[in-house]
């Protein structure tokens, strides 16, 4: 079934309420949830992820890239998976896997770096917002669960504010040949000490390479590393991990499939290492824009609106696609390119991350969008 936008009401019952409410302004003191934010930069198509094959104008708007879904598994009536989400499909299948299209931030431009600082920053236009609204949620956190750390040589801006946070990635030195690496591991072979240290480092060299690289094994390592740094007691309880290489302006079809391969890979990592602590975990995945509904000359797609994004994890209540379809019809595109946006990717991520952590949702959404407005956090995505 195809759910329409449901929404609760932020702020509006004033302190009585409050006192009788079942979620709290701050999140409660104890929790063990995990929070983990993949974004995928280069504006992912969620057309090509979570294609509304049920559309009547999607084949014929979508020409060679609609033909790997002939055969996709359905989600429902209207949307298939794409065929390299193998993994999210069962998630979405055991009610953990929820995808949310039509979805965009405010930004409504076409440039990668300033859709990406809309996406991290949660301002209503570029550079407006100075710090990343994955720091400040760190704010409505109790400190136990206010770690955080960034899968990137760099902390990204999404994760930049007052909040001390860390970040876990190699070092960007020039590569080495792959003989002179072969030399140097086996120099060390004899010393169990050096040794150790790096076959550790050569694990970690991998997780630079892209998601495509390796038939998706470097992705699932980075999924892995993010485990490991996530299960201690005395871990990391957010974590963000760049991804990118999904700007796919030509032959998307090979490559947007492995890129989804790649991510399929990294969330099976994550859900293998965390163990039973995957109950308590949400993953939400998200870019910072769409593709073009047309495909172009070279068998790609260009810059363009509306996308798909997911939430996945134990806590997720999930099995279902929120959609207010706009459609694919020359008419109801976005500027007669796009698809259209119906949902505000602002107020998913606040719901979401209220709901989550048990945070009054209107407490939520001021700190993480205060420049939102009246926008209200979806509900329900989150199993009571």
């Amino acid at each position: 079934m195809i759910d329409r936008r449901s929404f609760v009401g932020a702020g509006v019952m004033g302190a009585l309420a409050m006192s009788l409410a079942p979620r709290l302004a701050f999140a409660k003191a104890e929790t063990d949830k995990r929070f983990v934010f993949i974004i995928q930069r280069g504006a992912a198509d969620g057309l090509g992820t979570v294609a509304p094959v049920g559309d009547p104008a999607f084949a014929g708007a979508r020409g060679v890239l609609a033909e790997d879904f002939a055969s996709a598994s359905k989600l429902n009536s209207m949307f298939a998976l794409h065929p390299s989400l193998g993994r999210i499909g069962t998630l979405y299948g055991q009610g953990q896997a929820l995808f949310a299209h039509a979805v965009a931030s405010p930004y409504r431009d076409r440039s990668h770096f300033d859709g990406q600082n809309v996406l991290e920053t949660g301002g209503a236009g570029a550079y407006q917002v100075k710090d990343g609204w994955l720091n400040r949620m760190l704010g409505i956190l109790p400190p136990t669960s206010a770690r955080a750390i960034a899968i990137s040589a760099t902390v990204p801006m999404a994760l930049r504010g007052g909040h001390e946070v860390s970040s876990y990635a190699p070092s960007a030195l020039p590569d080495a040949s792959a003989g002179l690496l072969d030399r140097v591991s086996m120099l060390y072979q004899g010393d169990s000490q050096l040794h150790a240290l790096w076959s550790e480092a050569m694990a970690t060299r991998a997780l630079t390479n892209g998601m495509t690289n390796d038939d998706g094994r470097n992705a699932a390592a980075t999924g892995a590393l993010a485990a490991k740094l996530l299960v201690p007691e005395n871990g990391a309880r957010i974590a963000m991990i760049e991804t990118n290489g999904w700007d796919t302006h030509a032959q998307q079809r090979v490559r947007l499939g492995l890129q989804l391969r790649g991510l399929d890979a990294m969330v099976g990592a994550l859900q293998a290492g965390l163990g039973p602590l995957w109950a308590d975990t949400m993953i939400l995945v998200a870019t910072e824009f769409g593709r073009t509904v047309a495909v172009n000359g070279t068998g790609g797609t260009d810059h363009g609106t509306a996308s798909a994004a997911m939430l996945l994890g134990g806590s997720v209540k999930g099995g279902r696609v929120l959609a207010d379809w706009p459609g694919l019809g020359q008419t109801a595109l976005f500027e007669g390119r796009d698809l259209r946006p119906t949902i505000q990717l602002d107020p998913f991520i606040a719901g979401a991350v209220a709901e989550h952590f048990s945070v009054e949702p209107g407490r939520a959404m001021k700190a993480l969008f205060p420049d939102a407005g009246a926008a209200r956090p979806v509900e329900g995505l989150v199993r009571t």
